[in-house]
């Protein structure tokens, strides 16, 4: 399945009588200002999303900082979007794709396939001297999608503490938060015991593009993900919500991926599926990620470079 859109594909979208719907998901950790850097600049046409608001639910003990939002909020917020169901979606930030990966992967978990990222981000579209719109332009007409959750797998802190000891659990934050250095955010530093320290901002190159599939493909090799297999998405009862905050994907079953990703609270570890999928990989989400693990004191941390 494809997973990103180049900049000469877009404008070529753009200009077509079926553009696709487009998303600015402008949002970084401490930065709570992105609608006003969206009204300074975006792509022509795109609709500001809100990751606080409209990609996640208020913070909770059990589902972290960044609990996955109910279907049918997401569904509202996504008509308001003007998201329809025979349009595409491209979605882009200013950071990577780093957060605008959360709506990438919400929006196919929710069963719509034809979403991708902009590859390069807002960096990309500047860099080829493409104009940027401003101000904050009137509503789009109401789109009609339709989403039901369970299309991609979660899993939940038991699901992620079993694919650490018998299959592969990367954590996508920075290394230093890995080794517990430093914890700016989240109550206890460190990582998830047997966790694999595997840095989000390792799947881009300089310019912020993703690495090509085959130097992906070896990065991921390396921290063990042909060990873990290359299964099917597990979809249906098995994606199921299992609680308040509590998503599991039953990690033991046949049909799931054996490699699960975390990160801060279940934002950038998008962005890595986004990138093991580019490298042929199935994985699984943890949506409370380290958030939602170090509020628990009954849940272990280790620290240091080993997993």
């Amino acid at each position: 399945m494809t997973v990103t859109t180049t900049v000469a594909e877009l404008r070529e979208q753009l200009a077509s009588d079926a553009p696709p719907a487009l998303l600015d998901v402008r949002w970084a950790l401490g930065d709570p200002h992105g609608r006003e850097h969206y009204a300074e600049g975006h792509i022509p046409g795109a609709v500001y999303v809100d990751l606080e608001t409209e990609l996640a639910s208020a913070p909770t003990a059990w589902g972290g900082r960044h609990p996955l939002p109910p279907i049918d909020r997401l569904q509202d917020a996504a008509r308001r979007w003007g998201l329809r169901r025979d349009r595409p979606v491209v979605v882009y930030d200013d950071l990577g794709n780093t957060a605008a990966a959360r709506a990438w992967w919400l929006l196919r978990y929710a069963g719509l396939d034809r979403v991708t990222l902009l590859d390069g981000a807002l960096g990309a579209w500047r860099s080829a001297g493409l104009l940027l719109e401003s101000g904050q332009p009137a509503a789009p007409p109401r789109g009609d999608v339709v989403l039901r959750e369970g299309a991609l797998p979660l899993t939940d802190a038991d699901g992620a503490a079993e694919l650490a000891a018998s299959g592969l659990l990367l954590d996508a934050r920075a290394g230093e938060r890995y080794r517990g250095e430093v914890e700016p955010v989240d109550p206890r530093a460190g990582h998830i015991p047997g966790a694999v320290s595997a840095p989000t901002g390792e799947n881009l190159a300089a310019d912020g593009t993703f690495l090509p599939a085959d130097e992906l493909r070896k990065r991921f090799a390396e921290l063990g993900a042909d060990a873990a297999g290359r299964g099917p998405y597990a979809t249906g009862p098995g994606a199921d919500t299992a609680g308040p905050g509590s998503y599991t994907a039953t990690p033991g079953a046949n049909s799931a991926p054996r490699i699960g990703v975390y990160c801060g609270s279940g934002v950038t570890a998008a962005h890595e599926i986004a990138a093991l999928e580019i490298a042929g990989f199935r994985a699984v989400l943890f949506p409370g990620s380290w958030s939602a693990w170090s509020t628990d004191p009954d849940r272990p941390a280790t620290k240091g470079e080993r997993p």
